[in-house]
């Protein structure tokens, strides 16, 4: 089941509670190394385990591009590592949503910055994923972005407080992608969003005990009705950190870190 993941592990080998950590798109379990190095986490007792999404950071894609595939194979592998919480961030947390709706993870689940609808997704992507569908343009165009969004990013992680050394090697960690592979899995994102127009009520039909988890400047959208439903759901705590945007897992990894922990110790009691 390890084939085409880039895995790591922190905390005792024989830990009784473990945690699945799923990084976003571009992403490796690189972005995922500050906050499993904070007290928090060390001082908690959780095996944690970081998975980079089969595909990304030019590791082996699986045949099969879909949200769902991504779910049952993150699914598989939650239950075979024995994780009792997931946790994923942008990407990594529509998949994480989908393990629950699929019902192949029973666990909880941590949710920094999903997405919960086409509408609320960052303008610029759903813009490249039209531009990429082209013949002619699309390979362009998603070659042009792995080398003009990484710089992008650096220095948005900059002015969120990371350092420029950690902000420089996280942004050529996401430059280290296939463009082949990003434009297919992003039309196979599109299509999953198009499927499921609210995730807020694919989450609600799961029964997921959930944390959601945004930061107070989130690039990433949240309609007023969205919030006013997940809110209302009795198995869903929101969670807003400050001074934090989309990036909030490298910006603010001690909050997140906390909220991990308190969601493993939720379960357990």
């Amino acid at each position: 089941m390890s084939v085409g993941l880039d895995v790591r592990r922190v905390g005792p080998a024989e830990a009784a509670h473990r945690v699945l950590l799923l990084p976003g798109g571009l992403c490796t379990s690189e972005f995922y190394v500050d906050v499993m190095a904070q007290p928090a986490m060390s001082g908690s007792g959780l095996g944690v385990v970081a998975a980079t999404l089969p595909g990304f950071g030019r590791t082996t894609p699986p045949a099969d591009l879909s949200m769902e595939n991504y779910a049952r194979l993150m699914g598989r592998f939650a239950v075979a590592e024995g994780c009792e919480v997931v946790v994923g961030h942008s990407l990594g947390a529509n998949v994480a949503i989908e393990m629950a709706a699929l019902g192949v993870f029973p666990g909880a689940l941590v949710l920094l910055s999903p997405t919960f609808s086409r509408a609320d997704e960052a303008r610029f992507l759903g813009v490249l994923d039209q531009v990429g569908r082209l013949p002619a343009l699309g390979p362009m165009a998603w070659t042009a972005m792995l080398k003009a969004l990484p710089p992008m990013m650096r220095k948005e992680m900059v002015k969120g407080n990371v350092p420029e050394d950690r902000a420089r090697a996280l942004a050529a960690d996401m430059a280290d992608n296939d463009p082949v592979f990003c434009r297919a899995v992003v039309r196979h994102y599109y299509e999953y969003l198009d499927r499921h127009p609210s995730l807020v009520d694919r989450l609600r039909q799961s029964g997921a005990r959930s944390w959601v988890v945004r930061g107070d400047h989130d690039e990433i959208g949240l309609k007023d009705e969205e919030r006013l439903q997940l809110e209302a759901l009795p198995q869903v705590t929101m969670v807003t950190v400050p001074d934090a945007g989309h990036a909030l897992l490298v910006e603010q990894p001690a909050r997140v870190a906390e909220v991990i922990v308190e969601a493993a110790a939720d379960v357990r009691s």
